[in-house]
């Protein structure tokens, strides 16, 4: 029987930067190419200056890829972050866009120590406790209102200031009565962007698909002449549209300085002692911290060499990345899993390609700011905008749905949650939804917080592990610890024989760690499912004891 030999492992440092460089060098390239858009794009919407967003991706890539604890992952601003960044700078600014932006600076630098020392006081683990379907409709919340805000943008049109609501609602308005011109730009970028999706030609979905839009978007403004402020009408022979002439030039292109080294500022601490400043800080390095860890997750899982981030390290990496931003001008930073996508299907071998990426980037504005200056708004609000659908694509409620039907309810309630008042409420209502889900399933209130196992080494090497009651999200990270600390290579067998309950978000770890383990040479073994109803057809979906089968508990184990 032939054994199958598992891939040699990429080395690292400058081993690996030796042995590597080749396939690295090109998908840093090739990655460069798609983050320089949306850097731009992100920085514009976020309320920051154009620059903010290549200032954080040369810090991704040319420091916290030495630093950082994951191998292919792409550190730098991320849309998700948008909808937290513009609210600071605009409850911090109070109208002054440029003070809003200081003051932001400064809550990204307090909010970076804080990301810092969840790093090294390993709060890594904590990403465990937010239920999956909450994070993914915190998400498609954020998709929600970049798509309502970049819209606009993208029609050469002007909402009226007022709610979120009302930005949504003057969309048909901006629809009808677009800057046309504009419109045809922003349109054209769409239009590509969904082409390129349903390609399934290999060498052209080689070429990133933001690199065609921005190249369509800088021919049509030059044909438009967006460069000098003129009286375009368009469609000259059509008199019954007199309200369409429209004013066009350089307001529609992005505004960045011919030298880079104009492009830093720093941040004001003036507003350290507000509530809006300290809501700000939690925000970022809450959300910043969450999505980073939730993408270095699931980038490991697109690794071929199976490899491991070491989480705590890597947001530590992330929270050093962020203080030099914060203190220089630029937005935050987390590893952005687009991106990091990407680099792996760009046969990216190490962390090198991350540091490649942020190296082309300084290259590029320090060579051809010129080049940038002539980028039309309007195409990278067509990329915002197709990143926000995807964000909140029908696909993404079908797949919460498919794993059951309070998963909806809780990505629903998150959502609501989020567009009536902000994140951080958003979420902690979603958590608030799954606990009364739980509590009315029958888990009591002292499992709430704290899970009940047992793990006991057999005579024959083997290890069985016990758990009774409920093991949901909020309880399970004791186990989490206890089961990261077990010898690689054995048998390990899941008693779950006197497991009331197991939540979709404790499915997904069992299912993630038995891969893991499986893949380090060990076995897994679950006992006692089939007791168990399922309440969807998901194979992770969460599951109930069946009536009847619940066995006597073993109190002297466990005291419940």
């Amino acid at each position: 029987m032939s054994l199958v030999t598992p891939p040699t492992l990429p080395k690292t440092g400058i081993a690996g930067l030796t042995e590597n460089w080749r396939s690295d060098l090109l998908s840093g390239f090739l990655v460069f190419l798609i983050a320089l858009p949306l850097c731009l794009g992100i920085s514009m919407a976020s309320g920051f200056p154009p620059s903010a967003g290549i200032i954080t991706a040369i810090i991704g890539g040319m420091l916290v890829s030495r630093i950082s604890g994951s191998f292919i992952t792409i550190n730098g601003p991320a849309a998700g972050l948008i909808v937290v960044v513009l609210g600071a700078v605009q409850s911090l600014g109070e109208g002054d866009a440029m003070a809003g932006y200081r003051y932001t600076l400064a809550a990204i630098v307090v909010a970076s120590v804080v990301q810092i020392l969840m790093g090294v006081f390993k709060a890594g683990r904590l990403s465990s406790f937010f239920p999956a379907s909450v994070i993914h409709g915190m998400l498609a919340a954020i998709g929600i209102i970049i798509m309502a805000k970049q819209i606009h943008v993208m029609l050469g049109a002007t909402p009226e200031k007022g709610s979120l609501f009302s930005t949504i609602a003057q969309i048909p308005h901006s629809l009808l009565n677009p800057n046309y011109e504009i419109a045809i730009i922003g349109f054209t970028g769409l239009i590509i962007l969904i082409i390129w999706s349903l390609l399934k030609n290999p060498v052209l979905k080689m070429i990133p698909a933001p690199l065609i839009v921005v190249l369509a978007g800088i021919a049509l403004a030059r044909y438009f002449d967006l460069e000098h402020e003129h009286m375009y009408l368009f469609l000259p022979d059509a008199h019954f549209l007199p309200h369409h002439e429209e004013t066009i030039g350089p307001k529609f292109l992005v505004a960045i300085s011919d030298n880079f080294m104009a492009s830093f500022y720093f941040p004001d601490f003036s507003k350290f002692a507000t509530v809006e400043f300290w809501e700000a800080v939690v925000s970022i390095s809450l959300v910043g911290s969450l999505e980073s860890l939730l993408s270095a997750m699931a980038v490991d899982k697109l690794d071929p060499y199976k490899r491991h981030s070491n989480l705590d390290k890597d947001l530590t990496a992330v929270g050093v990345g962020n203080l030099v931003a914060g203190l220089v001008g630029g937005l935050p930073m987390i590893a952005e899993i687009v991106r990091s996508s990407a680099n792996v299907n760009n046969n990216a071998k190490t962390a090198w390609a991350n540091f490649f990426h942020g190296a082309f980037m300084l290259l590029f504005v320090v060579l051809f700011p010129r080049l940038i200056h002539s980028i039309p708004l309007a195409a990278l609000a067509a990329l915002l905008v197709y990143t926000g659908f995807r964000l909140a694509s029908p696909k993404e409620f079908a797949k919460v749905m498919g794993v059951g039907k309070e998963q909806l309810f809780m990505f629903i309630v998150t959502i609501i949650g989020v567009l009536a008042t902000d994140l951080l409420i958003g979420v902690a209502i979603g958590i608030l939804a799954k606990f009364i889900i739980h509590i009315l399933r029958g888990v009591r209130f002292n499992n709430l917080f704290k899970i009940h196992f047992v793990i006991e080494p057999q005579a024959n090497g083997s290890v069985i592990v016990s758990i009774v009651g409920a093991a949901i999200f909020s309880n399970f990270m004791a186990l989490k610890t206890a089961l990261s600390a077990l010898e690689e290579g054995k048998t390990i067998i899941f008693q779950m024989n006197n497991t009331y309950l197991l939540d979709h978000t404790v499915m997904e770890f069992l299912h993630d760690f038995e891969h893991s383990y499986v893949g380090k040479g060990g076995k897994i073994v679950f006992l006692g499912m089939e007791y168990h109803d399922t309440y969807s057809r998901h194979p992770l979906s969460a599951r109930k004891m069946k009536p009847g089968n619940m066995m006597r508990r073993k109190t002297d184990h466990f005291g419940v």
